[in-house]
């Protein structure tokens, strides 16, 4: 679609491609959509469906690890304090019969603030959307592992990226990088995929980087707290499970090619009974009881969101226990350096990172000032945005110019008529498409209305959980935009 400008000012989307052929159909051909990358060919979901693709490093590495995992499950229901019989299992340990390749180096630092993983609103024009405002690091809406390998469209349909997000990230040549990083070879765009089985992650991660030819890593969702996903074994069900997860990243990490891969996890199941930093230990450093024989999982890096399963989002993010696990991973990546001794030292290809694990905080970043006092006070290497950016998208703006932006009411509406835009462009223009759009823009619109503007604000900095009284806008425009009424979305829809 073209944007056209008529005599009398007024603009109009106009099809600029055969108007007796929809984009949907276009899709259904495998052909590719002017600006949007990872389009997966039709012809490749149907084989994947009927079970015609063959994932022959997959097959491989889980044949070794079911025979692995029996031996260790001999060893552990043994005495643990018999010598021997630890010795035993030592002597009867057989390496994997494939190895990680080298991996792409990553980066993330000051600049560099992340867009999280939104379920539903994370959609491409959201993303492109904020992208062109200052996001760094976006990632795709959560994949369920098994539909991917299914071959089903809604699932692969996350995985699309938009020309924006397969350009490098800001990169500060003065930062401490990893040996090896090339920031020409980067990208912003990443998937974040969950599975309650080693096998569906492992197979998925090659299937993954084997159709997608643009993608940063493949992230791990262990912090998913729905219901249906949580009682399947998946998203946070994982964080009670680190022996499951480390077979997870072990494996992905062995069959995704040059792909790193990445951990999003939470705090732990209960507020009673924290388990992140045991977890981000094994992820960082592995079980005690091979770690010496094959090294690290290889997990590129961690994502912390401050809160547990329990919580949802009913509380504030808890920075100070990050801050406790961001010091941790500083220890492990200097532990995996010790463990790397010269009789046995690691091979370049197996390492992450050159041996750098990278952590990112998340949790109710909502501000230039937050995000700044995050980096400073926690020590992580950078900041997830998640509800904060689809409540005041201009937020990696300010970040970026280090300063608060009192974004007028109609600056903020040419934001939703951006969305607009970016959603007919992505979705179609037909019936079906703008159905998509305007269902994705109220959504959209049920969190930005919460923004106060800056002008109105009582204090600094402002907090993600306020809920202020109605109040009265500077213009009407404003005072619509900060309506609660579900009425006045659809108006301004």
């Amino acid at each position: 679609m073209k944007e056209v400008e008529h005599d009398d000012g007024r603009k109009e989307l106009v099809l600029v491609e055969d108007a007796s052929k929809s984009s949907r159909d276009d899709d259904e051909a495998g052909e590719t959509r002017p600006g949007v990358y990872n389009i997966v060919p039709p012809q490749i979901k149907f084989d994947l469906s009927r079970k015609r693709v063959t994932l022959e490093k997959s097959n491989k590495y889980l044949e070794w690890l079911a025979k692995d995992t029996e031996k260790y499950k001999n060893h552990h229901h043994r005495q643990k304090d018999d010598v021997d019989e630890t010795r035993d299992y030592k002597a009867q340990y057989v390496e994997p019969p494939l190895k990680p390749s080298e991996k792409r180096r990553i980066y993330f630092g000051r600049e560099t603030p992340v867009l999280a993983p939104l379920t539903t609103q994370g959609n491409l024009p959201f993303r492109r959307l904020c992208v062109e405002l200052g996001a760094q690091v976006t990632y795709s809406e959560m994949a369920l592992g098994l539909p991917l390998l299914q071959g089903q469209k809604a699932d692969w349909t996350l995985m699309r990226a938009h020309e924006s997000e397969i350009t490098p990230p800001a990169f500060n040549p003065t930062a401490p990088v990893p040996r090896g990083y090339d920031n020409s070879k980067d990208l912003k765009f990443g998937v974040q995929i969950t599975a309650n089985a080693p096998w569906i992650a492992i197979k998925s991660a090659e299937t993954l980087t084997r159709f997608l030819p643009h993608l940063r890593f493949i992230d791990v969702n262990c912090g998913c707290p729905i219901d249906m996903i949580y009682k399947s074994g998946a998203g946070s069900a994982l964080l009670d499970a680190p022996s499951k997860l480390e077979r997870m990243i072990r494996g992905m990490n062995t069959v995704s090619g040059e792909i790193p891969i990445t951990a999003k996890i939470r705090m732990g199941v209960r507020d009673d009974r924290l388990t992140a930093q045991k977890l981000i230990e094994r992820l960082a450093l592995g079980d005690m009881d091979i770690r010496n024989q094959i090294g690290a999982p290889g997990c590129a890096a961690v994502t912390l969101h401050g809160r547990t399963r329990q919580q949802r989002y009913t509380k504030a993010a808890d920075w100070s226990y990050i801050a406790e696990c961001a010091a941790l991973i500083k220890q492990y990546n200097k532990t995996k350096d010790s463990l790397q001794d010269t009789i046995r030292e690691a091979e370049e290809n197996t390492l992450p990172n050159g041996g750098h694990m990278y952590f990112v905080g998340n949790g109710d970043c909502y501000s230039h000032v937050e995000y700044f006092e995050h980096l400073d006070n926690a020590k992580v290497d950078s900041v997830m945005i998640g509800r904060g950016a689809i409540v005041k998208p201009w937020i990696f703006e300010e970040i970026e110019k280090g300063q608060y932006l009192d974004k007028s009411a109609s600056e903020r509406l040419t934001y939703i008529e951006k969305f607009a835009r970016y959603g007919m462009e992505a979705w179609g223009s037909d019936e079906l498409g703008l159905n998509y759009t305007r269902r994705f823009m109220l959504e959209f619109l049920s969190f930005f209305h919460r923004y106060v503007p800056v002008g109105l604000l009582e204090y600094f900095p402002p907090s993600l959980n306020d809920r202020p009284p109605a109040y009265r806008g500077r213009d009407d425009l404003e005072t619509l935009l900060a309506s609660k009424n579900y009425k006045d979305w659809i108006k301004i829809r």
